[in-house]
């Protein structure tokens, strides 16, 4: 990719436009921008999680593993942002989606089945991946609504849609490994 940053400012957007990589000039609450954003967000967020889990790996080694699985997904956003900013551009291949299938397939044997509704919480790392899986869940929509409009690979939406699942999954595996139990929904109790 021959595109690099030597001015950050241009001073092009003021007035409420983008440029994108094929030279269209469009706003910037177009879906696709929208949608770069959201995955840009994600991003952002996931870089937060990866640094508290690397924080975290010397009192619980377990969680080294996440973050291994998990680093990748960030260069891979990177990708589908890269897609979305020069359409003709395609970076991402089905094998990050085994990839991910993959990781949720052996986790999910680690944890066994999911009896309960759990709510973000019970550790600061918890919540956090909780976090990631909702700004994930956006994303989809957002690229969801692009499509609508501008047709996506089907590659990119199947990979964000299975990290926000493989997001959830190692949420509950890092309350598992750090031996923190989850937080269970408690429905309103009904007065009679």
């Amino acid at each position: 990719m021959g595109y690099r940053l030597s001015k950050i400012y241009t001073k092009t957007g003021d007035k409420g436009e983008t440029g994108l990589a094929d030279g269209r000039r469009v706003g910037k609450d177009h879906p696709r921008v929208e949608a770069m954003g959201e995955l840009d967000n994600l991003n952002s967020q996931l870089g937060l999680l990866l640094a508290d889990l690397a924080e975290q790996q010397s009192q619980w080694p377990g969680l080294r593993e996440i973050g291994e699985v998990l680093a990748p997904c960030q260069h891979r956003l990177f990708d589908l942002g890269g897609e979305l900013a020069m359409p003709d551009y395609q970076a991402l291949q089905e094998n990050e989606v085994q990839r991910l299938e993959e990781a949720i397939d052996r986790w999910n044997e680690e944890l066994g089945p999911l009896e309960n509704f759990i709510l973000p919480g019970g550790s600061r790392l918890i919540a956090q991946a909780h976090v990631c899986r909702s700004l994930a869940r956006t994303a989809e929509r957002r690229c969801q609504h692009l499509n609508a409009v501008e047709p996506l690979r089907p590659v990119g939406m199947a990979y964000v849609n299975r990290l926000s699942d493989l997001l959830f999954v190692a949420a509950r595996l890092i309350a598992r490994r750090q031996g923190i139990g989850e937080v269970l929904w408690q429905a309103a109790r009904q007065d009679d």
